[in-house]
């Protein structure tokens, strides 16, 4: 799967003649050679979605780690945030649980972003028509945090909180 992510594979035939493209490389890996297609498609269908959870989390423990060694050009003596979301647009014909505008599907991903490391802190995936403030309101910030934020989030009570 990392293969697939760094060559940018958009079908498991891609995946799979792209790695025996590699096989030299890939006995060096311990792989006799490269997984058929069936193969990988029997591997993504019976993989817990649990080894992705672990993956992710061990490979941005590992992101955290680098970062805190980074010096920075700017520094701030209180943590510094940025929130944003975007609309991620879907087809409604294949998405219809995504309703957005009458003709149009879509989702919003929410997202906390931590300056120290340029690492996010909350991601949220939710309808398209959510408002950003709402998301907003369920974070809490630590003390003397400074959030970065567009007009969308404007709350002046949240501000005040």
């Amino acid at each position: 799967m990392l293969f697939c992510q760094l060559a940018q594979a958009r079908s498991l035939n891609e995946i799979s003649r792209g790695l025996a493209s590699c096989e030299g490389k890939l006995r060096h890996l311990g792989m006799a050679g490269a997984p058929k297609r069936s193969t990988l498609a029997y591997a993504n269908e019976h993989r817990p979605w649990q080894l992705q959870r672990d993956v992710f989390m061990g490979l941005l423990g590992r992101c955290r780690m680098e970062a805190e060694r980074g010096r920075r050009k700017f520094r701030f003596r209180n943590k510094l945030y940025s929130i944003d979301s975007t609309v991620v647009e879907l087809c409604l014909s294949m998405f219809d649980w995504a309703h957005y505008q009458r003709t149009k599907g879509a989702i919003k991903l929410h997202m906390l972003l931590d300056h120290d490391g340029y690492l996010p802190t909350y991601v949220h995936l939710t309808d398209g028509k959510v408002s950003d403030i709402d998301v907003a309101r369920r974070l809490v910030f630590p003390p003397d945090s400074i959030v970065v934020m567009d007009r969308g989030y404007t709350d002046y009570q949240m501000f005040a909180d």
